[in-house]
């Protein structure tokens, strides 16, 4: 196993990483179906969970050690109570990492401009559909103007790109890709459509019904010319420039064409276990370091890098999805963070 180098969190197939999603709740204010059960209420323990003072000791050493940018999800990552205050003290780090967040919206239009005034400087937003009817059957809430709402406040707070994250379900919403680009383009946010990942906690995932990239690319080019950019990087998403302007829309293969190739990305699940990937079946406690009171701050911190330079040496090559051997991670998405 090769020696990594300080400051970079090389892996031994020359992977260095330099993103990290912070997972700040499993809490969630929808139910989206391929998500979680309607009536799902496995949440993690709350006194597991890592408080703001924890929560930054790692991420201050996740920044010391190589991170570069740290995006923060859930669960609903705007149920937190303190997200505004996370922001700010990530944010006034002495090197800060850039810092985005993903949500479902519910809660942007009283939060969009508190969050950028901290220091959020992009945002993510998940939205299946632009029917009312569809986005109750999908999340069982009738919450849709709410997610409207919130986009409006985030332009209005300067939040730039607002990207949405879209999942086309068989059956229930895989005849809108055209109308959420159009919709998308319409509005100056960038859309980004994600191939649903076996990461429910209801078991619902079937590759047979999943719509997958091949097919959202051919849906979408019966209405527009897409031509795919060739300066993708370590992005998850494969955009495509759209009608010959500088507009794309992002497709994101992570089952039939997984680019774990060039991932660079680490989880922070929000109990404090590090995950070197979305289907990790192993994870790095952190946690019991923090937690330590046997431990000075010098050593937790110590500690702390040496765990995710280790997490980071024992990555694997891919993901594995598509080998007959692949098992389902114990945790949902929910619980690990996007």
């Amino acid at each position: 196993m090769g020696e990594l180098r300080m400051n970079e969190l090389i892996d031994n197939y020359g992977r260095q990483h330099r993103d990290l999603r912070v997972s700040l709740t499993d809490r969630c204010s929808l139910r989206c179906s391929y998500c979680m059960p309607h009536d799902f209420s496995d949440w993690l323990k709350s006194e597991h969970l890592l408080n703001t003072d924890e929560l930054m000791i790692i991420i201050e050493r996740a920044v010391a050690v190589g991170i570069e940018e740290v995006r923060l999800t859930g669960g609903e990552p705007l149920l937190r109570a303190d997200i505004v205050e996370i922001v700010s003290r990530i944010s006034s780090l002495p090197n800060p990492p850039k810092l985005s967040l993903t949500t479902n919206g519910l809660r942007l239009a009283e939060l969009a401009k508190p969050l950028a005034d901290a220091g959020l400087e992009r945002i993510n937003v998940s939205l299946d559909t632009l029917d009312r009817v569809r986005f109750k059957t999908l999340t069982y809430r009738d919450r849709i103007d709410d997610v409207f709402a919130g986009l409006n406040a985030a332009r209005e707070a300067g939040l730039s790109p607002i990207k949405i994250n879209a999942v086309l379900l068989q059956g229930i919403n895989d005849d809108e890709a055209s109308s959420l680009l159009t919709w998308a383009l319409a509005e100056g946010f960038s859309l980004r459509f994600i191939e649903q990942m076996p990461l429910d906690a209801g078991g619902i995932w079937n590759r047979e019904t999943m719509v997958t990239a091949s097919a959202v690319l051919a849906a979408l080019s019966q209405n527009f010319f897409l031509v795919p950019s060739t300066d993708r990087g370590s992005s998850p998403a494969q955009e495509f420039y759209i009608n010959g302007t500088q507009d794309t829309v992002g497709i994101i293969a992570s089952v039939t064409q997984p680019f774990c190739g060039a991932c660079d990305r680490l989880r922070l699940t929000s109990d404090g276990q590090l995950r070197s990937c979305l289907f990790s079946l192993e994870e790095m406690d952190l946690r019991s370091v923090v937690r330590n009171p046997e431990l000075s701050r010098e050593e937790i911190s110590g500690e702390i890098s040496a765990r995710f330079y280790k997490a980071v040496a024992g990555k694997l090559p891919g993901h594995g999805i598509n080998d007959v051997a692949f098992i389902q991670p114990r945790r949902p998405m929910s619980a690990i963070g996007g």
